[in-house]
């Protein structure tokens, strides 16, 4: 006899099955055999799993293989592409001479100032627009209409006013990561149920309290995501502003290398900047692990 827990037509592993066996041809239908309990091992568990570190790395790796198989057999010249064994030695003596590491830190400086100042501005105009209907009313219009206006195109406004020194680069990294930030902020503060609202407002909280304790908490999911977005409008700022008659940070090395035909130490500098954003961007979402715990996701299967 042989008993199954799984459903007809269900693809699911039986549970366990129960076999009865009496030895012998004399055995009865009335006599009890002992049972015998088999337990079966779901399919899932049976296949190898590749571990997901493995997984995400094979697509790089695979890539370099490929890019480093190109400059070997000639398809790509070092005039169009330097090899990945070239740009490693170039890396590597940057790194060595200090050329590098200043102009990284010059950089990271420039998106630091420009984060400060953009987060700064954005929040606060997405909470005046947001906590406050008066507030949308003489907010909201004026920065969807300077959103629309591409922060490139004010590079030659911002030199006339602040000149060429470092006030016009930050100023761009400002003004791409303002934006970003205040949609989502915005958006955030909006997207609050209004049921919690009046759940707050029923237990006795103040206006302040409601704000602390229910809209702001309902609103920092959107504004983790408005940061993440915003680091990497930082970064493709940074690259633009850093064109400007820079002589320190990582896009003066580009422009030294462009002039020399250096395409070696141009990928550095994108490698570099590659490095960067995706630093920051685990911060973030490390950030984001942290402050967001009591909201369950959905991670993927």
């Amino acid at each position: 006899m042989s008993i199954s827990h799984a459903p007809p037509g269900s693809s699911e592993p039986d549970i366990s099955r129960i076999s009865t066996s009496k030895a012998g041809p004399d055995a009865r239908p009335d006599d009890h055999a002992p049972l015998d309990l088999v337990p079966l091992v779901p399919t899932s568990s049976r296949r190898t799993r590749v571990p997901r570190w493995l997984r995400r790395t094979t697509g790089p790796l695979v890539l370099l293989a490929l890019w480093q198989l190109l400059s070997s057999t000639g398809v790509l010249t070092s005039d169009v592409l330097a090899s990945p064994g070239r740009i490693a030695h170039v890396g590597w003596d940057l790194i060595d001479s200090g050329s590098l590491t200043s102009a990284m830190a010059t950089s990271l400086q420039r998106v630091a100032i420009g984060l400060l100042l953009g987060t700064v501005i954005g929040t606060g105009l997405a909470l005046v627009s947001g906590l406050f209907r008066i507030g949308e009313d003489l907010v909201d219009a004026p920065v969807q209409m300077l959103r629309t206006v591409p922060f490139v195109g004010l590079i030659p406004l911002f030199i006339i006013w602040f000149g060429i020194g470092e006030a016009p680069k930050v100023a761009i990294i400002t003004l791409g990561v303002t934006f970003p930030l205040y949609l989502n902020v915005y958006a955030g503060i909006r997207g609050v149920d209004s049921q919690l609202i009046e759940a707050g407002e029923s237990l006795g909280l103040s206006r302040w309290g409601l704000v602390r304790h229910v809209v702001l908490p309902g609103a920092l999911p959107n504004a983790m995501t408005g940061l993440r977005y915003s680091l990497g409008i930082a970064w493709l700022a940074l690259v633009f502003a850093e064109q400007i008659n820079a002589d320190a940070g990582i896009g003066f090395l580009m422009v030294q290398a462009r002039d020399f035909l250096q395409t070696d130490v141009i990928v550095v500098c994108l490698i570099v900047y590659a490095f960067l954003g995706l630093l920051a961007d685990f911060v973030v979402r490390t950030l984001e692990r942290l402050l967001l715990q009591w909201r369950p996701t959905f991670t993927g299967r």
